[in-house]
């Protein structure tokens, strides 16, 4: 079978910077439906329309086409008596975007902590890279009318909201 749209994709993926270092892998497939739903990079998912199972993609993704890019507004120093007591480096916490809508949100990551200050970066850590995507085709199947009225794969037994 095709991949094509409203097709439930599964692949296996490794994730590269521009140096060659493999920044992250999966050891299960993933599975995303295909056709325009959000669930993986849209330069993934042309890239992959019309494979099949066992064929394989590389694909090198600017910044713009992956997770953006930085963007140094997104970093805050706020008062250290903002944070609980055992903060530090590498928690996370989901804080409002300055002069955003009352709705946006963004996960912020702490990357300083000092007696007064805290310093939080709502970038994504891959944001300002370019990445190399590898992937193979481990399943394609037509997509459930569940699935297509939900706009994700359900797994296994089915996905209860």
């Amino acid at each position: 079978m095709k991949i094509l749209k409203n097709t439930v994709v599964s692949l296996r993926y490794e994730l590269f910077d521009a140096s060659g270092d493999l920044l992250e892998k999966t050891e299960d497939p993933i599975s995303y439906l295909h056709g325009g739903y959000d669930g993986i990079f849209p330069t993934v998912e042309e890239s992959l329309q019309g494979k099949s199972v066992g064929e394989k993609i590389k694909i090198t993704m600017e910044p713009d086409n992956a997770f953006g890019e930085y963007e140094h507004d997104l970093v805050r120093v706020e008062p250290r008596n903002l944070f609980p007591d055992n903060i530090a480096i590498g928690m996370q916490f989901e804080g409002g975007i300055e002069d955003g809508d009352d709705d946006d949100y963004s996960l912020y990551t702490v990357v300083e902590v000092t007696d007064t200050e805290v310093t939080v970066d709502g970038n994504h850590p891959l944001a300002g890279k370019t990445l190399d995507f590898v992937g193979v085709v481990t399943a394609v199947r037509t997509a459930t009318t569940e699935e297509l009225e939900h706009g994700h794969p359900h797994g296994e037994g089915g996905h209860h909201h």
